[in-house]
């Protein structure tokens, strides 16, 4: 009967997350995909979540990607979906416009997921609430990258 008891406390202590379905989370990923291909690049996209913690939710990667866009699409997506949240922004490059990359030192740099470069959109519903991260990598640069993202806030 403690336990039960025990059980009931917690429960109203619980706190729960929302983010994107995987069908959705595929969608917003493979039209990155398509979109950077139609412009002659081919790339990684990945979408993290929010829980645990911002991992790795959807990849799709392009049929002849730098094996590097792997990880530094997920790290896109990870800057923008916890410093986009922190900081009230949406992509990496507003980030960067912001100088929120941190102290002179670079010591954000240092964090083993983050990586301010042009390519990573926070994923937001329509009321602003932020529910994920996309990032984009293996075109010739960051803003080709940025431009496969999808705009537009989730429902």
């Amino acid at each position: 009967m403690a336990a039960a008891g025990i059980s009931h406390a917690h429960a109203t202590s619980l706190i729960t997350t929302q983010k994107l379905d995987w069908e959705t989370a595929e969608k917003l990923a493979a039209t990155a995909v398509r979109l950077c291909a139609q412009r002659g690049y081919s790339v990684t996209a990945a979408v993290v979540a929010p829980a645990p913690s911002g991992h790795e939710q959807i990849v799709i990667k392009g049929d002849t990607v730098p094996l590097q866009s792997l990880s530094v699409s997920y790290r896109k997506a990870y800057t923008a979906f916890s410093y986009g949240q922190a900081f009230d922004k949406n992509t990496t490059s507003e980030l960067i416009a912001a100088k929120l990359t941190g102290p002179s030192n670079g010591a954000l740099n240092t964090v083993p997921e983050v990586l301010f470069i042009l390519g990573g959109a926070t994923l937001r519903k329509a009321d602003g609430t932020v529910i994920g991260g996309l990032g984009i990598s293996g075109a010739p640069g960051g803003e080709k990258d940025e431009a496969c993202e999808q705009k537009g806030e989730l429902q």
